[in-house]
């Protein structure tokens, strides 16, 4: 089998080490943080709560799960084509992704160790779990033919800065969404084992209760620090990291729906189902959600996605950079426009909710 088919479309820095993927704003981004205001946060008024979910991760119930079985061990070249280029941007993604949180949550582990013992062994243990989902990701990728170099991912990424209350308003957020995005997968393939192209997805229904209890930490966070929740100015962010996250999972999976259609789901249906089920969850803690019911919302994101494949198809082209970005610019504006318009729906009041330590 010639080598292109076994590795399409992928520059490397070196053989099999894959170039990461071009930072974009649909890209997982690597975050830092103001960490001397987090050394000042006061938890104590949720303290019981945040206690019993360090003695969760203590327990470590995922210890011996990631572990690669016999399954593993066979060639994977009748994945080929598009087919493993959507596979390996795929794997490549969620690498960068979980690899992202170990950064900032050891880093926080470190910073905090003094001042906050106990959040300091959450992120720490929280580290650890991002370490093994992103080392078990990688391996998978070496089963095409590639992997990632994570230390110079660390250095040749962009970090972005967030105020610890965008930290876990983002964090937050992103933990639940990939609980519900690993356990859709899991449960659909449950259903449909043909569809099961990969053993990697065997791992799904406990890999996401790490997400999900990652997720309860920074709730339980939240919930100790109401000033982050309970002002005009958090309900209008809440709103903002909700569509930022929502969208931007929708324009990337769309534009790379042969990756869910390989596993027999229809990448749409999913990505509606998932935002769904992240705002309710969104819903316990935050003080507005977004209508998501609403026929607009869909529609809206619809119409964004299809501009955005038109970009991508832009960037693929051979016209001059020049003549690419003035291509670009109505549709650009026309997404920015849509995301506008969604922003300023009405949303959903949850005000009633928040603010109770449970």
């Amino acid at each position: 089998m010639v080598d292109s088919l076994k590795k399409p479309g992928f520059d490397e820095i070196r053989p099999g080490i894959k170039v990461p993927a071009k930072e974009t704003i649909l890209t997982p981004r690597f975050y830092t943080t103001d960490f001397d205001e987090m050394e000042k946060m006061d938890i104590s008024v949720n303290e019981d709560e945040l206690r019993a979910i360090l003695e969760e991760f203590r327990a470590d119930y995922n210890r011996h799960h990631f572990v690669r079985d016999a399954e593993f061990e066979q060639s994977w070249d009748h994945i080929d084509g598009e087919k493993r280029r959507l596979f390996v941007e795929f794997l490549e993604r969620s690498c960068t992704a979980e690899f992202s949180g170990f950064l900032l949550y050891k880093e926080l582990g470190r910073r905090l160790k003094n001042k906050s013992p106990l959040l300091a062994e959450c992120f720490n243990l929280m580290s650890r779990d991002e370490a093994r989902h992103a080392g078990f990701l990688n391996k998978a990728m070496s089963d095409f033919k590639l992997s990632l170099d994570l230390g110079f991912l660390t250095k040749s990424r962009k970090y972005t800065f967030f105020k610890p209350k965008f930290i876990f308003y983002a964090t937050y957020l992103s933990e639940k969404i990939g609980y519900w995005r690993y356990i859709t997968i899991y449960r659909h393939l449950e259903a449909h084992p043909e569809d099961r192209i990969y053993p990697i997805f065997r791992f799904f229904e406990n890999w996401c209760q790490d997400e999900n209890r990652h997720g309860d930490f920074f709730d339980a966070i939240m919930q100790a620090q109401p000033q982050f929740l309970n002002d005009w100015k958090a309900r209008l962010w809440c709103r903002f990291f909700l569509l930022s996250v929502f969208a931007t999972m929708y324009l990337n999976d769309l534009q790379r729906s042969g990756f869910y259609e390989a596993i027999g789901l229809n990448a749409r249906d999913y990505d509606i189902e998932v935002i769904k089920k992240t705002n309710d969850t969104a819903g316990r803690v935050f003080p507005v959600i977004l209508d998501v019911e609403n026929p607009e919302f869909i529609e809206r994101l619809d119409q964004s996605a299809a501009l955005n494949t038109k970009l991508a198809a832009i960037s693929e082209s051979q016209a001059p950079a020049p003549v690419k970005l003035l291509q670009k610019l109505p549709l650009i504006l026309g997404i920015a426009g849509h995301m506008v318009k969604l922003y300023l729906m009405k949303p959903i009041n949850q005000a009633s909710l928040v603010g109770t330590v449970r």
